[in-house]
Order: C-alpha cells, then structure tokens, then sequence
C-alpha cells in the first residue's frame, strides 16, 4: 500500500464531466449529480483503511451538505483484478450496507480519475455551483484511524462556505490516502 496526499486546489478548474454507472441502478453525469449550490465529487473504494477510517464521517457530511445544495457523488476508479474488495458485487453491498446517500459509481475504464487527476482514496474535489473547483483537501485530521470526534470537519466546513459564499477557503490541508490501483498499461 502506498500513501500519497493530493496536490493543492486549483482554485476556478472547472468539474470534467462524466457519465458513470452507479450501485442504484442508475447512471450519473455532473448535472444529475449536482446541487443547486455545488457538488462534491469523492474518489473512494472499499479496501482502503484511509477510506474505512472515515467511511462514516463522509456519509454524515455528505447527508449534511445536501441540506445546503451540495451534492455528492463517490466514485471507485481502482482495478479490482488485484484488488477483489473493490469489485462491483462489494461496491453494491457497501453502500446498501452503509446506506449511501450519494451515488456510488464505477469508472471502469479510470478516465475520469485520470480527467479529476486523482491520486489517492479519499480524494476529494469540493466545487459551488459555477462547478468551479473551491477545495481539494482532507476530510478531517483522520488518516487510517479516525481522529477524535471533536476534531474540526474540514471538508465540511470548507463545502459549507462554497454553498454560501461560492469560494472556498483559502488555507487547505491536503488530503492523505492509499494511491489509485491503475490498470497495467501493456
């Protein structure tokens, strides 16, 4: 397993598009997916302790952002051939499990990981509602244990203030997280 953190947030990028398949049954592209105020696009898997650490703490956040207009989605960009946990079967059984309240899609073919420059699970890509990029950063202090419940809700603190300001905050702590498992290129 190798950890990575994510690049700094390129303030005003704008949100590539896609259109993935989800656990529900449906298909998400950025404007089903979207809220009027933003969206928050998550790159996430099963197998990763980083993602298992906060696994609850993302879908309080999510459930609580989608009251302010944000909207959410959790895609899994991994090549499951080495890494079984991620396969579609567990993708389905986690977020029915857990309960989900965002799409949970499969980017098969890792093009739009690779379009977000994704680099690690959790990566997170927090956008307002011109789908400008506003945050790119940690959830909280967690890493492959949860910190504390009193620690400060970064993400959520930072997506809360891009639904009611359109900006993000200028200070940002990097987000930590085993690397994206890339498909052999042969």
């Amino acid at each position: 397993m190798v950890s990575l953190t994510t690049p700094v947030c390129d303030f005003g990028w704008q949100a590539p598009d896609f259109d993935l398949p989800a656990t529900d049954g449906r298909r998400y592209s950025l404007a089903s997916a979207r809220g009027s105020k933003g969206l928050l696009v998550m790159f996430i898997c099963n197998h990763c302790p980083y993602v298992k650490a906060v696994l609850e703490r993302i879908i309080r956040d999510a459930a609580e952002l989608k009251t302010l207009g944000i909207g959410s989605i959790a895609i899994m960009s991994n090549d499951p051939v080495d890494y079984p946990e991620d396969a579609w079967e567990n993708m389905v059984k986690v977020a029915r499990q857990m309960n989900f309240p965002f799409p949970y899609a499969l980017d098969e073919t890792q093009a739009v990981a690779k379009a977000y420059g994704a680099v690690c699970t959790p990566d997170f890509f927090g956008f307002n509602a011109d789908l400008q990029l506003q945050y790119r950063g940690r959830l909280d202090e967690s890493r492959k244990e949860t910190a504390p419940a009193t620690a400060r809700r970064d993400l959520f603190e930072a997506m809360k203030q891009a639904a009611l300001t359109g900006s993000g905050p200028r200070e940002q702590i990097a987000s930590m997280g085993c690397s994206i498992k890339w498909k052999n290129e042969s």
